[in-house]
């Protein structure tokens, strides 16, 4: 079992940056996939972008030059900066993970999930 906390949203500006946090705890870390996902208010969950554990990377199209992930699995965490921030990026931001060197855009396919963290980008 992992157990993943999700930290580093809050209310930032048009234009500002953001790095959130994804550290995980319980088995090994560094066999486990994350991606983050965000859900904004009457929206369907999306993949924003994942690691896997060959590092292996994918970004959702919006976020490609503004959002870069990195692992260290010596801290057992992932993190996502965001840089850029635009008014449409404000959502619940939530981190998951998946047994496999694969990643998925699946929600169903994530094994594991945080409670979700809030990034607020206001106009």
């Amino acid at each position: 079992q992992v157990q993943l906390v999700e930290s580093g949203g809050e209310l930032v500006q048009v234009g500002g940056s953001l790095r959130l946090s994804c550290r995980a705890s319980g088995r090994t870390f560094d066999r486990v996939t994350i991606g983050w996902f965000r859900q904004a208010p009457g929206k369907e969950r999306e993949l924003v972008a994942a690691i896997s554990w060959a590092e292996d990377t994918y970004y959702l199209d919006s976020a490609k030059g503004r959002f870069t992930l990195s692992r260290d699995d010596g801290k057992n965490t992932v993190y996502l900066q965001m840089n850029k921030l635009e008014p449409e990026d404000t959502a619940v931001y939530y981190c998951a993970g998946r047994r496999s060197v694969n990643w998925s855009k699946l929600r169903s396919q994530y094994d594991y999930w945080g409670q979700g963290t809030q990034v607020t980008v206001s106009s």
